[in-house]
C-alpha cells in the first residue's frame, strides 16, 4: 500500500476496522526481533484514526510493560513521539515514556511507536463520590493550565509543519486543504447536502473568526474523557495519552474537544470558569467539530454521522 493510500483495505478488516491476520503475525514477528524476546500475542486495544493500539504478551502469557501503537502512514509515530516529549516536559501530570520508534520497510508500510503501559482506567468511568469526581475534574483543569499557560511566541500548526502565522490565518489554509481533498475523495456517507453545508462555512470562515485575537498555546489537541487515564481506586487523575497532531493552538481549539454532554461538558465550562473563552467560541467550537469530523473519515475513519449532524445544527444559525 503507498503511503498516500489512506483506504487501508489492505490492512484492516473492513468489517472490524482492526489489523488482518497476516499483517498482526508480521507486526508480532518484527516486535519479537526488535525486543529481543519472545511476543506471544498481540491484544487489540483501539483504533485511533490512522493509529491501531496493542497490548503485548510474553509466551507465557504474561502482560510485558509496553504497547505497540501501529501507524499505517509513514511519519506520524515521530510526530506523536516528540509531541508527547513536549508535553511531558511542561507537565506536572505523566504522559507514557516513549520507548523507541520503529520504522518498518515491509508492506504495507508502516510505523509502530512503542509505549510504556500505564495502570489505570479512563476517567468516563464513574467516580465513586460526587466529591471525588469534583477534585478529579479540577486535576485535570490544573494539568490543561499547566499546558496553557505555554506561549507559543508566535508560532502555529501541527508538530511537523510549524509556521509563524495567526490561528485564523492558519486554521483556515487547514480547512482549504480538507476542501481539496473532498473535491477529488468519494467519502462514504457524505451527502450533496453536507457537501453544500460545508461550502458555506468554508465560505463565511473569515466572518465566523471576526476580531479572533487569542494567542496560541501548547495543547494536547486529542482531549477526550478516554484519553485522561485515572486510578480506579482513588479516582485521581494520573496520566494523558493519545496526544493529537496539533501542537500550537488556542485554548479554545482544546475545549472545543469536550463537546459531548455529560461529563466531558462539564469539563469543559469548569475550565472556561478557570480562564474564559473569546465570545466567538460559542460558535467555533462547532465549526472545530464539524471539520474534524470530515478530517478522521479522510485519514479513513468511518464517518461519525451523529456528531456530524450535532456540530451542523448547532453551527447552522451561525451560518444563517
Amino acid at each position: 500500500m503507498s503511503d498516500d493510500d489512506s483506504s487501508g483495505k489492505y490492512v484492516h478488516d473492513n468489517d472490524s476496522g482492526q489489523l488482518k491476520e497476516p499483517v498482526m503475525e508480521q507486526l508480532r514477528t518484527e516486535l519479537t526481533l526488535v525486543l529481543g524476546e519472545p511476543v506471544g500475542r498481540l491484544e487489540h486495544i483501539s483504533e485511533q484514526g490512522q493509529a491501531s493500539l496493542f497490548a503485548l504478551y510474553d509466551d507465557a502469557g504474561q502482560a510485558m510493560p509496553l504497547v505497540a501503537k501501529y501507524f499505517r502512514r509513514q511519519g506520524l509515530a515521530a510526530q506523536e513521539a516528540a509531541k508527547l516529549s513536549m508535553l511531558g516536559r511542561e507537565s506536572a501530570i505523566k504522559v507514557p515514556a516513549v520507548y523507541g520508534v520503529v520504522i518498518s520497510q515491509q508492506q504495507p508500510r508502516h510505523e509502530v511507536l512503542l509505549l510504556e503501559r500505564l495502570r489505570g482506567v479512563p476517567v468516563e468511568a464513574p467516580a465513586r463520590t460526587p466529591q471525588r469526581a469534583q477534585q478529579l475534574e479540577q486535576q485535570i483543569v490544573e494539568c490543561l493550565h499547566a499546558w496553557h499557560s505555554i506561549d507559543s511566541q508566535g508560532v502555529v500548526g501541527a508538530v511537523d509543519s510549524t509556521q509563524q502565522n495567526s490561528w485564523s490565518n492558519w486554521y483556515q489554509q487547514y480547512v482549504e486543504v480538507l476542501w481539496a481533498t473532498l473535491g477529488w475523495l468519494a467519502l462514504p456517507g457524505l451527502t450533496a447536502e453536507d457537501r453544500h453545508l460545508l461550502l458555506r462555512c468554508r465560505q463565511q470562515l473569515p466572518r465566523l473568526f471576526n476580531d479572533f485575537a487569542a494567542r496560541c498555546v501548547l495543547v494536547h489537541g486529542n482531549l477526550s474523557l478516554q484519553n485522561l487515564i485515572k486510578d480506579p481506586r482513588s479516582d485521581r487523575l494520573i496520566a494523558v495519552v493519545h496526544p493529537g497532531p496539533i501542537l500550537w493552538a488556542p485554548r479554545e481549539f482544546e475545549m472545543s474537544k469536550l463537546s459531548e454532554t455529560g461529563a466531558a461538558e462539564s469539563l469543559m465550562f469548569a475550565s472556561l470558569r478557570h480562564q474564559p473563552a473569546d465570545e466567538g467560541f460559542i460558535w467555533r467550537r462547532w465549526l472545530y467539530l464539524l471539520w474534524e469530523t470530515v478530517a478522521e473519515a479522510i485519514a479513513g475513519m468511518p464517518l461519525n454521522r451523529p456528531r456530524f449532524d450535532h456540530a451542523a445544527h448547532q453551527l447552522l444559525p451561525w451560518l444563517n
